[in-house]
């Protein structure tokens, strides 16, 4: 008689599930979003934390999904329907295996709330230490990035300063250019002049010698052309010249 009432149940359960599931497809996407989306409609911060769940291992969500149909007792009474169905039905059948994994599944709860929070402050040090180091090597990395970002805008500013300073060069060699010619046309203008102040030189040598060699020769004429007699009466005639002189 039981069995009767808890497949009835358990049945009729089912179809009200079955029948009021439908509309609720649409918060499917939500609960396996993680495995059906792509890159693109993935969250940009993954959630630190975990969701909320009831009993230890049944999402909160599922619950959420039956409230708005069957209220608050639908969930557990599907629950309780549906393991209900599975005895009567013999689809699960108690034996040593159960009895096995209600210890290992007790072992294991005990496990998780003995240890579980020291485990879980474990790795999120270990979470925390691996993110500091990846944040460090994420800021030396930019740190040597942006380095070189700026000695490639400064090697980009040194290029637009090369014209500049080829102007600066081109400048410098059409001055050593003037300088150079400028010395040129000095070497050339002190040739000439020396060339003629040697001209110039020879010519009043010349004249010079001229000179010397008229005077001279005038001179060898006039003396030549005074006899003794005249020599002597000039003689006198300063002399006299002399005596009046000294008289007056």
């Amino acid at each position: 008689m039981f069995s009767r009432v808890v497949l009835r149940n358990s049945a009729a359960l089912s179809n009200v599930v079955l029948r009021t599931a439908g509309p609720s497809i649409a918060a499917a996407p939500k609960m396996c979003l993680l495995h059906t989306s792509n890159q693109k409609s993935m969250p940009y911060k993954m959630p630190e934390h975990g969701g909320k769940v009831r009993l230890g291992f049944i999402p909160e969500e599922w619950l959420q999904m039956f409230y708005g149909k069957t209220g608050v007792t639908g969930p557990y009474m599907f629950g309780f329907g549906l393991v209900m169905y599975l005895i009567n039905k013999e689809i699960y059948i108690f034996g040593p295996e159960t009895v096995h994994a209600t210890v290992a599944i007790g072992l294991l709860v005990y496990t998780i709330k003995k240890f579980g929070p020291s485990i879980a402050a474990y790795a999120d040090r270990q979470r925390e230490a691996d993110l500091v180091q990846a944040y460090s090597s994420k800021n030396a990395e930019l740190a040597n990035l942006a380095e070189a970002i700026e000695g490639e805008k400064k090697e980009q500013w040194r290029l637009e300063g090369r014209s500049h300073l080829f102007d600066a060069k081109r400048e410098n060699i059409q001055m050593q250019l003037e300088l150079e010619y400028r010395e040129r046309l000095q070497q050339v203008a002190n040739s000439v002049k020396g060339r003629l102040d040697y001209q110039v030189d020879v010519e009043s040598l010349r004249r010079r010698m001229e000179q010397q060699n008229m005077v001279q020769w005038i001179e060898e004429n006039v003396l030549k052309s005074i006899t003794p007699q005249q020599e002597t009466a000039i003689l006198d005639k300063c002399l006299t010249d002399l005596k009046g002189l000294a008289k007056a």
